[in-house]
């Protein structure tokens, strides 16, 4: 309703707040008035892309620059709160975490950089304030399907996430950083799968070998057999659900724990009676490297020399023990808080094999859990032959298994009897007969992603037990 007293003092107000205005501008100094444009517009997305760094798309929908402005304010009244926390930065797929961002991570401190919407460029634009302002402790970066929805070429978006990169390792060289892959969406989102793999193609090649990078791998995590969203965890084909939320997350905690982030309490397990560890979760004591063998040299020249993105394989000459040590000094396996890690190579792919320093000649039950970052490829060596110990529901070969928890904590049971090793999963067979050796060690191989080991632990058998016996 029409009310003209409080219209009147509506104009009288206005009025007066331009004659204070303008008497502010007609004191002020031309140093003053060129930077008061400035200070208003501190969280504005520049009025035209000269002079801003990278290529490719800056949105400025109007929503786009309003929750720009909003988000980016409200962070900068935060940045003592949030320093040295995790930082999540990306688009509406790292916002949509909202609350349930710390939640997912309990005991992990957190902050979402998320603004929906966002690409490529406009994370590079923001990233001094809004991220290395906070001296994170890591950072989390998924970024780009907006681009491509944009019309940029995964070259253009891939130049961009280098120029990220390279900011955030200038800030420090020491600082983690966990590169997640575009997730999959769909052709009818103006993000077509073929263009999904392009981009994530490129940023394998711009981090590769790069060992402060943690390449990620989540499309496939998402990816139906059309390599589109899974529409039951990606309902708009674009936007995860809380399954997918859920899934992101277990992608990403066996990573955290071994950059020291989470999981840092003692394991209080004790083997049960009758087994001794083959692993006393604090160093590498009884694990080593034996010399490569004839017929792997053979099989690595050989696969190397027919596939250009063949893994590589270095051979090791002589025997080395790693006894008292916490890591191997390539880096490649470490103890940290009763967990044997084969980590992530920086290659991406990287063939190298840990044994244990002892011998097993008798029969025997082999325990042990294990958990696998998304596509993880690795192996446990019995007495030789390996066993594909993997992510297996993305890796295989066993995709059908009923009882294997992804990202989860799995037990690997195998029973040894006259040179034949019974394997099995969670309770499900693996190998019902697998021949071996009548002699040899253990052994854990490390190839793609990251690999976890722990509750090692073996029990010699007695002349009356059957294979799959506890």
């Amino acid at each position: 309703m029409f009310n003209p007293t409080s219209s009147t003092l509506r104009r009288t107000v206005r009025s007066a707040a331009l004659l204070s205005l303008a008497a502010a501008l007609a004191s002020a100094t031309p140093s003053e008035v060129e930077s008061a444009p400035q200070a208003r517009d501190r969280f504005a997305i520049p009025a035209t892309d000269e002079g801003l760094p990278g290529a490719g798309p800056i949105r400025r929908y109007d929503w786009f620059q309003s929750l720009w402005r909003e988000r980016r304010s409200a962070w900068a009244g935060r940045v003592e709160q949030d320093r040295h926390a995790v930082v999540f930065l990306g688009d509406s797929i790292t916002q949509g975490w909202g609350g349930g961002l710390a939640a997912a991570f309990p005991g992990v401190k957190v902050a979402n950089r998320g603004i929906s919407g966002d690409t490529t460029r406009g994370v590079l634009l923001r990233l001094e304030e809004d991220v290395l302002a906070l001296d994170p402790a890591a950072v989390v970066l998924l970024i780009g399907t907006n681009d491509l929805e944009e019309g940029a070429t995964p070259e253009v978006v891939a130049g961009n996430l280098r120029l990220i990169v390279a900011a955030l390792k200038r800030h420090d060289a020491r600082m983690p950083i966990v590169l997640c892959q575009v997730f999959p969406s769909a052709a009818s989102k103006k993000r077509p799968s073929d263009q999904i793999k392009a981009v994530n193609a490129l940023f394998l090649a711009a981090v590769k070998n790069d060992p402060q990078v943690t390449y990620l791998e989540t499309w496939p995590l998402f990816a139906d057999p059309n390599d589109d969203a899974i529409p039951d965890e990606f309902p708009d084909l674009l936007h995860p659900n809380e399954t997918g939320y859920a899934k992101w997350a277990a992608a990403l905690r066996p990573v955290f724990a071994t950059l020291g982030l989470s999981e840092t309490a003692e394991d209080p397990f004790r083997p049960e009676e009758g087994f001794e560890s083959l692993f006393n979760g604090r160093d590498l004591t009884g694990w080593g490297y034996r010399p490569t063998s004839e017929a792997d040299k053979a099989s690595a020249l050989r696969w190397q020399a027919s596939d250009p993105d063949a893994a590589a394989w270095p051979f090791v000459t002589e025997r080395v023990d790693f006894d008292g040590l916490k890591v191997s000094p390539d880096g490649r396996f470490a103890a940290i808080n009763g967990r044997l890690v084969v980590t992530a190579p920086p290659e991406y792919r990287k063939i190298q094999q840990l044994w244990t320093t002892r011998e097993f000649p008798r029969d025997f039950v082999l325990k042990l859990e294990f958990r696998a970052t998304p596509n993880a490829d690795s192996g446990v060596y019995v007495r030789g032959p390996q066993l594909q110990c993997r992510d297996y529901r993305l890796a295989g070969p066993w995709r059908e298994l009923k009882r294997y928890r992804p990202q989860e904590w799995n037990e690997l049971v195998v029973t040894v009897r006259n040179g034949v090793a019974h394997c099995a999963c969670n309770g499900e067979v693996l190998e019902a007969a697998l021949e071996i050796p009548a002699s040899g060690p253990i052994g854990v191989e490390g190839d793609r992603g990251q690999m976890e080991y722990r509750r090692i632990r073996i029990r010699s058998l007695t002349g009356q037990e059957r294979p799959g016996s506890p």
